[in-house]
Formats: C-alpha cells, structure tokens, sequence
C-alpha cells in the first residue's frame, strides 16, 4: 500500500508537505502543492481514509443537498464539488430535496446520523433549519441560495446585477415592455434577481409594472404557465427576462406553441447558460453563472472550515457573464 512518504519521494517535497496539500492547506508554495497532486495522480494515492477517521472522528463524506438535481445549473455544479472534494481525499454523497424543507429536514437528520465530514446545502427556501448542523459542529456551506439567519460560509452569485445585466440588454437593443419571471417569493435568487430587473428600470426612466411581474417555480412547467398567463391576461410585452435556465425553455416552449415569434413580437433571455441553448432556434441569449467554479470554491471553503472550525464566516461572490444570441436581437433588426 502506498504511503505518503512515497508521495513525497516522487514529488521530491517533504512528508509534511505532502500532508498540508492534501487537507488542503492554504499556506503550501502552488509550485510544490502542484507537485504533489501530480506525485498523486501518477502513483494513483488514496490518503488512508481510516486514519483520517480516527483523527476527526468522522467520515470521509461530504454530504451535498441540492433543490433539483434534474436541473443541468446544479449537475455542473456538484461536478465541482466532486472534483474539489476528490482533491481533499473526500466523497461525495448527493441528495435531492427537491425544493421540500421536510425532505431536506430528513438528509440533515442523516448526514448528522452518518458523522458526515461536512454539508454542502442550497437551502429548498430562505426558511431552511440547519441549526441541528450548526449546534453539532458539523461544517457547512450553503451554495446558490444564503439564509440571512444563520451565519456559515456560502457561495453565491451576483445575483441582482446578472438580472439587471440581462434586462439592461434587453433594454439597449430597444425593448421596452419587459416582462419578469423570477421565482418564489420565498427564496433569496428569486427576490434578488427581481431587483436587478427593477434597478435596470429605473436606470432608463421606466417603472416596474406589477402587470409584467410573475412569480413561478424555477422549472420548466412554472416558466411555461406564467408566459401562458401573460399571453392569456394580454398583458402588453415585447420581451421578457426569465430568471433560470428551466422557465426560459418553459416560456420559450409556450411562445412557440402560441405561434409568438422570436424575437419578432417577443426577445427572450434567461439566466443562468445551459449546454443547448446555441442549439436553440433562434438562439437563446442567456447570463451565464460560474456553476462548476462555484461547486470548486465551496469545496474549498468546506476544506477551509474542517480544518480551521472557529474562523469567522466567509461570504464568497462570483461574477455572472452576458451571453447574447438572437433570441434578444435588437428590434431595429
């Protein structure tokens, strides 16, 4: 069986050294901690997960609780955290609570169960309880969604200014009626990409119509419905800004059903990339979030806070990026 004094010979780099890089030690020279993942992944290593064990008292698991995993936003995601966790020495174990606090109340009860080593979560509402974590010492990080009540380290995105990065877009290529479908109330995305829709009104003189406004589900069937109740109310549009990837292909399928051209009568954008939205015709002009990074980054501070458990709370925020197509093409055109 392969040690880390092997590890070390092959990197020509110390035990000790071998030692902080993989428990993720911030402190260790990058060209020497590159040296080692090499040393690691030519020799194929696996650190002693028993040992490790008896040290921590806990497993070699991470436990990561996602709110819909047949979104394509979360599976690049936990590909991060994977990979990031598999750097660590870690596994990873996937739950889908599908946007139900009961269920995710039952994963906690669980990974707590299990003496899991940490939790990644993306809370299923801004009203999700992982006291029970936080009292256990366990160490967690929530992901995509914060919860203002509870202080741990999360890992999010600009949420408002991707949305009003979107409608602001929107508004330069000439549109003026714009609708928004954001998600639940209930949920800190829904609600911050709302605002960004707003501020990107008020920036060019226009006011939030409440007519324009629909809250539905983050999925496809929620999307599809509230574009269908736009139509059907006769609400007034020529574009609309649909705040995840589900309800753009929800709102895209309804105006396609209706015979609403794009962007003839109507210019779309969504946020959050997904892998087919080039394929669309016309092409689907969206803001691109950072999932596999984020997956990466709360990796890194999960690691972070195993290793250093009473270091104040980190708040990381990463950048959202326009990607416009011709489903948002200027109305000119």
């Amino acid at each position: 069986m392969l040690k880390i004094q092997d590890v070390a010979r092959h990197a020509g780099v110390s035990a000790a050294t071998v030692s902080r890089v993989l428990n993720g030690r911030s402190t260790v020279n990058p060209e020497l901690a590159a040296r080692v993942h090499a040393a690691v992944r030519e020799l194929g290593y696996r650190p002693n997960g028993v040992a490790r064990n008896l040290r921590r008292r806990q497993t070699t698991l991470w436990a990561v609780l996602v709110s819909d995993v047949g979104n394509p936003f979360f599976t690049s995601l936990v590909r991060g955290v994977e990979d990031g966790g598999r750097q660590f020495g870690y596994s990873v174990v996937l739950c889908n609570t599908d946007e139900n606090r009961a269920r995710e109340a039952e994963y906690i009860a669980v990974a707590l169960a299990d003496n899991v080593a940490g939790v990644i979560i993306s809370p299923a509402d801004d009203s999700s309880d992982i006291s029970a974590l936080v009292a256990a010492g366990t160490a967690v990080v929530t992901i995509d969604r914060e919860l203002a009540q509870t202080e741990v380290d999360a890992v999010l995105v600009d949420n408002e200014k991707g949305a009003e990065m979107a409608t602001t877009h929107l508004l330069e290529s000439g549109y003026r009626r714009i609708a928004c479908i954001t998600g639940p109330r209930r949920m800190s995305t829904a609600m911050q990409r709302l605002r960004g829709y707003q501020r990107a009104l008020r920036a060019f003189g226009l006011s939030s119509d409440r007519t324009l406004i629909r809250h539905a589900d983050f999925r496809e069937e929620g999307g599809y419905s509230a574009m269908a109740g736009l139509l059907d109310d006769g609400v007034e549009m020529d574009a609309v800004f649909a705040a995840n990837n589900l309800m753009t292909v929800g709102a895209v399928e309804c105006l396609s059903e209706r015979g609403v051209s794009i962007p003839g009568r109507v210019g779309v954008i969504g946020f959050d990339d997904i892998p087919w939205a080039r394929l669309f015709r016309p092409g689907l002009s969206t803001v691109r979030q950072p999932t596999y990074e984020l997956g990466r980054a709360a990796a890194q501070l999960l690691m972070d806070r195993i290793d250093n458990p009473a270091r104040p709370a980190v708040r990381m925020v990463l950048q959202t990026e326009l990607h416009p197509r011709e489903s948002s093409w200027p109305r000119n055109l």
